[in-house]
C-alpha cells in the first residue's frame, strides 16, 4: 500500500451518488491493497471527493432546458482534466453519448436491475391509474412511453433526488412516479415499489442500472481499473450506447434501449418515441458473439445499426 498511488474518486453529493461511489470506493481500495472493511484505510488510499454539479443545483427545470444530462458530469470531468481527482463514479444513464477529449469510460462494473419502477399512492400498475391521473417524472423518455400506453395521463415535471421525489409523491404532488429500480435498491428503498416495468416492452434509458468508472485516457489500463470490469455488462452497455450515439440521443430525444445476453447471443431492443408518445419506432436485433473475434465491436455495431434504423423511421418526429 505504501507504494501504491492514491486514487481520488469524484462523485456528486446526492445520497444515491454517495451510496454508489462508496460501494466502488471500497472495491477500488481493496484492489489497491487496503482492507475494504476499514474506513480509515479505504479513505487513505481512495478518498472520496464530493463535487456539486449544475444538474444538482438547478432543480426547478427539465435538464433539456438547462443543457442536458452532461450537467451531471461537467464539473466532475473538469476536476479530472485539471488533475484534482483521478476517477469518477457516475450512473451510466447520466453519461452523454460523447465524452470530453482526454476522458474515457474505463470500466463498467456488474449491473444492477435495469428496469424502471412504478411507485404510487395506491394502484399497483400504470394501467391501474384512474383516468387523468398525475404522473411525475423529469424524464422525457418515461413521459413519452407512459403517454404512449396511457395518453390520458397528466404528466407533471418532477425533479429532485430520490428522497425528494418520494416525499412529493407522499405529499400528493403526483399520483404516481417512475424511478430507476437500481437506485432504489442501492438505497434500500425497493420496498416502496408497487411494480416493475417490462424492459422489453418499455426499454429503460441506455445504460440504466450500470455504473460508469470514468478516468483520463492515460489511466484506463491501470491494474485497479481492470479489476472493476464486468464483461457481460460492458457488452450490453456498449450495444445500448451504440444505439444512443446513432440516435444522437440527448434529453431532447426519448430513447430507450435494453440489451441482454442469452447464451452466446447478444439481444437488443431499441425504441424512440415522439415526445407526446403518439408515435413509437422500434427495432429488435441480435448478434452471435460466440463466432466473433471482437465482441465489443459487434455489440457497438448492433446498437449503431438498430439506432440508425430507428432514426430513419422516426426522423424529426422523435426530437423535441
Amino acid at each position: 500500500m505504501a507504494t501504491q498511488p492514491v486514487v481520488r474518486i469524484g462523485a456528486r453529493g446526492s445520497k444515491l451518488s454517495l451510496a454508489q461511489a462508496g460501494h466502488m470506493q471500497r472495491r477500488i481500495a481493496a484492489l489497491l491493497g487496503a482492507d475494504p472493511a476499514n474506513p480509515a484505510e479505504v479513505e487513505a488510499v481512495a478518498p472520496l471527493i464530493v463535487i456539486t454539479t449544475t444538474g444538482d443545483r438547478v432543480q426547478d427545470r427539465r435538464l433539456l432546458e438547462i443543457g442536458g444530462k452532461g450537467l451531471f458530469t461537467k464539473e466532475i470531468e473538469e476536476a479530472m482534466l485539471e488533475g484534482r481527482i483521478d476517477c469518477a463514479i457516475h450512473s451510466m444513464k447520466d453519461m452523454p453519448a460523447l465524452l470530453p477529449e482526454g476522458l474515457c469510460i474505463a470500466a463498467v462494473p456488474e449491473r444492477e436491475d435495469p428496469r424502471d419502477a412504478f411507485l404510487s399512492r395506491g394502484p399497483e400498475r400504470l394501467e391501474d391509474l384512474p383516468q387523468g391521473a398525475r404522473l411525475g417524472t423529469a424524464s422525457l423518455r418515461r413521459q413519452a412511453q407512459c403517454l404512449h400506453r396511457r395518453p390520458d395521463l397528466d404528466v407533471q415535471m418532477l425533479r429532485g433526488n430520490v428522497d425528494t421525489r418520494l416525499a412529493k409523491l407522499a405529499a400528493g404532488e403526483a399520483d404516481a412516479i417512475l424511478l430507476a429500480y437500481a437506485g432504489l435498491r442501492r438505497l434500500g428503498l425497493d420496498g416502496e415499489v408497487k411494480s416493475l416495468i417490462d424492459p422489453v416492452e418499455s426499454p429503460p434509458a441506455p445504460g440504466q442500472g450500470a455504473l460508469a468508472v470514468e478516468t483520463r485516457e492515460a489511466d484506463r489500463d491501470k491494474p485497479w481499473v481492470a479489476g472493476l470490469v464486468c464483461e457481460t455488462t460492458t457488452l450490453c452497455v456498449a450495444a445500448e450506447r451504440g444505439a444512443l450515439t446513432a440516435l444522437e440521443g440527448s434529453c431532447k430525444t426519448p430513447v430507450g434501449a435494453h440489451a441482454w445476453l442469452s447464451g452466446g447471443t447478444l439481444n437488443l431492443v431499441v425504441e424512440a418515441l415522439s415526445p407526446g408518445g403518439t408515435a413509437r419506432f422500434r427495432h429488435v436485433g441480435a448478434s452471435e458473439l460466440s463466432q466473433l473475434s471482437d465482441p465489443m465491436a459487434s455489440a457497438r455495431d448492433l446498437g449503431a445499426s438498430l439506432g440508425a434504423a430507428v432514426k430513419a423511421d422516426g426522423g424529426d418526429a422523435i426530437v423535441l
